[in-house]
């Protein structure tokens, strides 16, 4: 009996944990991951570690930005590794630390680490789990996996991802370090790099349309005003209105307050 999950199975149980719609803009970004990391999860060879959570989370976090409404997020994303049965707060939690740990070492230390030339006392966890892959013919790599060690490499020091040629002999040093291809390892890099960059010009022309739309909608609602004709005040053009016969307490005891409505949608 096969017992493998299926790609119908997280999306259902994506969607049974995360309620609300989500935007259109960013629904390709989540069912693409979703996709990916179930594919992960179900291959024989695939083992979870925290490089691969930092890519999960580096991807989460880059293609959701400004994401509305952002409380949405979190749902989100709990939503995504509850999907595949594992727990979010254990990706979150390993991603921090590795962070951390690359800002401790610098760039050297980590390039050195990571390309399995130098031990230090400060990253023994994290040499001992280069190790493991290095020494795993059938380690699973993924997409994922090398934007784990791409953001580590940011963390350590931005201005390095920036130099194309310093960062190809990085990533070649890295791919021999571990046994990767460096062919691969390269390409998927490559190509998260190129669609992060469309994604981030994709809301720069949303935003510039949503702005255009708002100011245009302001400009119509200022014309409807104005063009408004005047209309006569009761209470100047009646006599009756300014009689001191008229009671005060009858004017207010007669007021009528309308509640604001609620706005249900996002």
């Amino acid at each position: 009996m096969n017992n493998v999950r299926t790609v119908s199975d997280t999306k259902r149980s994506f969607y049974t944990l995360h309620t609300r719609p989500i935007n259109s803009i960013y629904r390709r970004v989540v069912e693409e991951l979703m996709v990916e990391m179930h594919l992960n999860s179900v291959n024989v060879d695939f083992s979870y570690n925290p490089i691969y959570a930092l890519g999960v989370v580096t991807v989460f976090e880059r293609f959701m930005k400004g994401y509305n409404p952002q409380k949405d997020t979190e749902s989100i994303f709990n939503a995504l590794v509850k999907a595949i049965e594992e727990e979010p707060q254990v990706y979150q939690q390993d991603s921090q630390k590795l962070q951390t740990l690359a800002k401790n070492l610098g760039y050297q230390g980590l390039i050195a680490c990571l390309g399995q030339e130098n031990y230090s006392d400060k990253d023994a966890e994290l040499q001992a789990l280069l190790e493991s892959i290095s020494n795993n013919p059938k380690f699973k790599y993924s997409r994922l996996f090398a934007i784990g060690i791409f953001s580590l490499l940011e963390c350590s020091n931005p201005d390095l991802v920036k130099d194309e040629k310093q960062l190809a002999e990085v990533l070649q040093k890295i791919a021999t370090g571990l046994n990767l291809s460096q062919d691969k390892f390269s390409k998927d890099l490559e190509l998260y790099r190129s669609n992060l960059e469309k994604m981030q010009q994709t809301l720069v022309v949303m935003a510039d349309i949503l702005s255009a739309d708002r100011k245009k909608r302001e400009q119509r609602s200022k014309y409807s005003t104005s063009s408004k004709p005047e209309t006569s005040n009761p209470e100047t053009s009646n006599p009756e209105a300014s009689s001191p016969n008229t009671s005060e307490n009858e004017n207010s005891d007669n007021t009528v307050t309308t509640p604001p409505s609620s706005n249900s949608g996002e």
